[in-house]
């Protein structure tokens, strides 16, 4: 696998900005969970089993099998540096689960970086596909192709009366997550993000940051997917993810209507500020430029800042991350000095735009 490639371009295709109703949703993806049958889960294998899991499932991308999707990369974790497995996990590549415990761990990638399957992670089988905007029906039938070719191949725990045997008895039954990551600023800054939130999470879907589970929504970005996977269908799930988040797309728009209409003044204010901060700034922490740059995103959508392109901002998300900063100045970094080397790195791409 040429693995420079993947952890030197900051910009996915699927961070590319140029699905449906992009100036909202960043991204839809569907993660689905597979274990094989007759072998312990990760947690409680031995090293020679989960040896035997990677070399299996390895062996499905390497047979060529997979090569109607494009072509297939792959790499053992165990050949990555510590900054490169960081790197991954910002691009949401890999979880950080996998990144600290990469025993026997292995990652197959599509050449867009769109299809991305995680071996030996909680589960033997991580398959998730990522689409730019709001595609999450199309985000479920890729990642079920991919899910179907490793099936040909492999036998996956099953149980008639239970569906899908995951590690985690939250995945048990379908075994997929379906998520779409949302910019809502507008709701946030007319104080309507606390009630949408919560009424989201009473029809049965949770609400976490952009990496996940346990991770902090910053930079106005919430990852909102299903939790329940037993006891509905997959297109059950798909569709309920569908209409919730197509209501909160809604009210994000209307949010920034009304901005416009009733505080365009101060909303202008607000994104030129930022922009003239993250310009001027010679230190600059990831929680501080994530906030100004989710600013300068609203402000580009909201044509108050024609200069700068949307994808300029979703790649400046990912290539002032702690790895990413690290990768591509080359060297380890105290937090002092990244901050410093993000402010450098935002302040020249800033000056090519205005």
């Amino acid at each position: 696998m040429a693995k420079r490639k993947f952890v030197k371009q900051a910009l996915s295709q699927w961070m590319t900005g140029e699905g449906p109703d992009s100036e909202v949703v960043v991204s839809s993806r569907v993660r689905v969970a597979r274990n094989l049958r007759n072998m312990p889960f990760p947690i409680m294998a031995a090293t020679e089993q989960s040896l035997s899991v990677m070399e299996q499932l390895l062996g499905v991308a390497e047979s060529g099998r997979l090569n109607g999707l494009g072509k297939i990369e792959h790499v053992r974790l165990s050949e990555l540096t510590e900054l490169e497995k960081l790197v991954l996990v910002e691009k949401h590549l890999i979880s950080p689960n996998l990144a600290n415990d990469s025993r026997n761990a292995a990652l197959i990638l599509g050449p867009n970086e769109d299809i991305s399957v995680m071996i030996n992670e909680e589960d033997h089988l991580r398959i998730q596909y990522l689409c730019s905007g709001f595609q999450v029906r199309e985000a479920w039938d890729m990642a079920s192709k991919v899910d179907d070719i490793f099936e040909e191949q492999v036998d996956y725990a099953f149980d008639e009366k239970h569906g899908y045997l995951t590690s985690c008895p939250t995945n048990v039954g379908t075994g997929i997550r379906a998520s779409v990551m949302m910019h809502l600023p507008a709701l946030v800054m007319t104080g309507q993000i606390n009630r949408i939130l919560s009424a989201v999470t009473q029809v049965g879907l949770a609400v976490r940051g952009i990496y996940g589970e346990g991770s902090e929504a910053t930079g106005n970005l919430f990852q909102v997917s299903n939790q329940v996977t037993l006891g509905q269908s997959e297109q059950e799930i798909i569709e309920n993810l569908f209409q919730v988040a197509h209501q909160i797309i809604e009210h994000e728009k209307s949010a920034r209507s009304k901005l416009l209409t009733e505080s365009r003044l101060r909303v202008e204010d607000r994104v030129r500020r930022s922009f003239g901060i993250l310009s001027q700034a010679l230190i600059m922490d990831s929680k501080e430029a994530s906030q100004r740059l989710s600013d300068i995103r609203l402000g580009s959508h909201l044509g108050l800042l024609p200069e700068v392109d949307p994808l300029s901002m979703n790649e400046l998300l990912v290539s002032t991350q702690p790895g990413f900063l690290q990768m591509t100045f080359g060297e380890a970094m105290s937090p002092e000095d990244r901050d410093k080397s993000r402010a450098d790195l935002i302040r020249s791409r800033l000056a090519t735009l205005s």
